[in-house]
């Protein structure tokens, strides 16, 4: 009886090593899914208004970038966007309605490894890859404040940025408190430190002076709307969530009105 509970333990323990290697290994094709995304969208399917540009990382990796300069002294809206997304979606939206009317100009990415963009993704590569964004508005628009813009995923290089720089607010689709606490719901018997990119936003927040404005659906299979509420807990007074129905997608640009009308009169002279 002995030996047959033995060999059951031993059968276990196998089974669960094996899982925890196969995660690991896999798990950035899991969080950075680019290779099911087709190539990168060309010019005729966005605004004429938008540029195609090279944005050069610090470590040397070349991103692809869709970027409208602002009006002479209007801000700009960095994207980026989530982990199964591109940067078409943002450019075109922030290009247009709106936000065109009142002369916003947008830079949205592609992060290393996705389509148009070298390298490979992980945290810390699509966080210089947030630095590179950054650096690169500041150049190409100097008099022009930042509003940082992320769903998804891109809400970590957001909260990221909104921490290291003085942007005039942060504003964020589907956020989540960070990658790690999303990990132990789906791999509950899994250590923690299997993780490689644990993208806490919920230690960054707190260092985000400007104010933060989060949208997040009811229904949202992807991301639970309690991981929100636990990230803007720990943000800024002046920071709020809003909370809708809706899913994942669904909400996307449900609160540009009232986002952009207030960041705009922050902004204005």
């Amino acid at each position: 009886m002995k030996r047959v509970l033995a060999i059951i333990i031993s059968v276990v323990i196998g089974i669960w090593l094996a899982i925890a290697l196969l995660v690991f290994v896999t798990q950035r094709h899991l969080v950075f899914p680019r290779h099911l995304l087709p190539p990168v969208a060309r010019m005729e399917q966005l605004s004429p208004e938008i540029q195609e540009v090279t944005v050069e990382t610090a470590d040397g990796e070349r991103l692809y970038g869709l970027w409208k300069a602002p009006q002479a002294g209007r801000p700009v809206v960095v994207s980026f966007h989530g982990n199964a997304s591109a940067p078409g979606w943002a450019a075109d939206r922030f290009s247009t309605g709106r936000w065109a009317a009142h002369g916003w100009g947008v830079l949205a990415i592609a992060y290393r490894g996705y389509p148009g963009s070298t390298g490979s993704p992980s945290e810390t590569g699509i966080l210089a890859d947030g630095e590179a964004a950054i650096s690169f508005v500041q150049k190409a628009a100097p008099e022009s404040a930042i509003l940082v813009h992320g769903h998804s995923l891109g809400t970590g290089v957001a909260v990221a940025m909104a921490a290291a720089h003085p942007v005039i607010g942060a504003y964020l689709e589907a956020p989540y408190a960070s990658l790690l606490s999303l990990a132990k719901r789906q791999f509950r018997y899994l250590p923690g430190f299997l993780m490689r990119d644990p993208m806490r936003s919920d230690l960054r927040v707190a260092r985000v002076t400007a104010p933060v404005i989060a949208i997040h659906g009811k229904q949202d299979p992807v991301i639970p709307v309690s991981s929100a509420r636990e990230l803007i807990g720990k943000a800024t007074s002046n920071s709020r969530l809003i909370e809708v129905d809706g899913d994942h997608v669904s909400i996307l640009g449900e609160a540009d009105g009232e986002v952009e009308d207030f960041f705009r009169r922050a902004v204005a002279p």
